[in-house]
């Protein structure tokens, strides 16, 4: 009766990681107690953060900087230096990345401006206003989702090896089938849910940041603001200009309609 030993070892750990994912949902849904969320609106580089990350507003950054033509972006993957003076410590970080030879790769640039310490205190006003997502929940979140995969898989495998130990007789098989599915559907339904409810806080905003985010209109009428703001919120894929989306996608989206 090796076979009830798998079942057993499959049933606990499909238990405690499902458990384990739903309390790390939880933790990261939770509102921050002093947050006062709804009550603020979001500047674009907030909104940024919140839809796409630092790299959203490393791109976004780039963008507004190569619209007043303070840099410029090219097709071919460099950034050159127009005008040295940023208007933020965002912009000033940029432009830190690119250094003193005035261009520089622009996937460089987008990654250390990504990791400045401008951004980091934007990240850190976020999730003490209860709108972004610490670090260390998001990170709960991934790893409780790996460990249901996880036993997901195990229980597959000790599915298997059980079908293997046991002969070959119809009763025997369909037995084994029905009491391994219980613990796999376990599993797979947790992970669906997962990917439903949880899915949006394991990246940057809280659930009031997911409705902040919710509230803005981006509209492609030409307006300046509008358009940095449907950047903000949808990223590059947003732009207007195929050169502009190849020079910071390398030339992936270029050619894709919007």
């Amino acid at each position: 009766m090796l076979w009830v030993l798998f079942l057993l070892v499959a049933w606990a750990v499909a238990g405690i990681t499902c458990a384990r994912l739903c309390l790390a949902a939880v933790e990261a849904a939770r509102p921050a107690p002093e947050g006062p969320g709804l009550e603020r609106q979001l500047s674009l580089y907030e909104a940024a953060f919140l839809a796409g990350g630092p790299q959203r507003v490393a791109e976004l950054t780039l963008v507004s900087m190569h619209r007043r033509r303070t840099l410029l972006l090219a097709h071919t993957g460099w950034t050159t230096v127009v005008d040295p003076e940023g208007e933020d410590d965002l912009e000033r970080s940029v432009l830190g990345a690119i250094g003193p030879a005035g261009q520089a790769r622009t996937a460089a640039v987008r990654a250390a401006a990504s990791a400045a310490d401008a951004v980091r205190a934007l990240a850190d006003r976020l999730v003490g206003a209860g709108l972004a997502v610490p670090d260390a929940a998001r990170s709960h979140v991934a790893s409780a989702v790996r460990a249901v995969q996880g036993a997901a898989a195990l229980t597959l495998a000790l599915a298997a090896a059980t079908l293997l130990m046991l002969p070959q007789e119809q009763g025997s098989t369909v037995l084994v089938i029905a009491w391994f599915a219980l613990p796999l559907l376990l599993t797979l339904g947790c992970l669906a849910i997962a990917r439903i409810e949880v899915y949006p806080y394991t990246r940057w905003a809280s659930p009031d940041g997911q409705r902040l985010l919710g509230s803005l209109s981006p509209r492609s009428d030409g307006d300046e603001r509008a358009l940095l703001t449907a950047v903000a919120v949808q990223g590059v894929g947003a732009l207007d200009d195929p050169a502009l989306r190849a020079a910071l996608t390398g030339g992936r989206m270029a050619h894709r309609s919007h």
